[in-house]
């Protein structure tokens, strides 16, 4: 019976620039140029994901989950730290082109035509994506931030919050018991 994650050696030939132990990516999981793209320990990519790296790296920390059908475009840098998840179908976009209509849009067109936003996303250590939210370029989401389904995050948020809505607003305040957690599993698994 054949598994719906990657064997290691699978994994071995997508010649990552880095991967470590305990790393598992379903067998429908996209990369695009996985040179560019390293990958932590303890680290879960579900089904029909994408993952696009080009100009810059994807950093992917470790005891990382990415839901099914997530979309990441990291091609302007993105950092996922330690213990963050992005639950199904996240949209990330390290680039997105400007529809205001005084410039054109789109791959095809002729970049002197175009004036895409482009900018590195960094969401630090522990925090959680909630399902089918779109995350914007040139942002960081502060550490411990929780960010509620169907969300829209087009601005950097503060650490430590409850985020929900579109354009996200903070909601309430986030407790930090995940910390204490968090040593308490890496003890484990020395």
């Amino acid at each position: 019976m054949p598994s719906d994650y990657l064997d290691k050696s699978e994994i071995n030939k997508l010649s990552f620039c880095s991967v470590g132990k305990n790393v598992q990516i379903s067998n429908s999981v996209k990369f695009y140029n996985c040179e560019l793209i390293k990958i932590g320990n303890n680290v879960r990519i579900d089904a029909n994901t994408v993952i696009t790296a080009s100009k810059s790296e994807i950093d992917i920390g470790s005891f990382i989950h990415i839901g099914v059908n997530c979309y990441i475009n990291g091609s302007f840098g993105l950092e996922l730290h330690d213990f963050t998840a992005l639950s199904a179908g996240t949209n990330l976009f390290t680039s997105s082109d400007d529809y205001s209509g005084v410039h054109m849009t789109n791959p095809t067109i002729p970049s002197e035509l175009t004036n895409p936003l482009n900018g590195k996303v960094i969401i630090n250590r522990y925090v959680n994506i909630g399902s089918n939210t779109v995350i914007m370029p040139n942002l960081t989401i502060g550490e411990g931030s929780v960010v509620g389904a169907l969300s829209f995050v087009n601005k950097s948020i503060k650490p430590w919050g409850i985020y929900f809505g579109s354009p996200v607003k903070r909601v309430g305040e986030r407790k930090k018991n995940v910390i204490e957690l968090s040593k308490r599993l890496s003890n484990e698994k020395k």
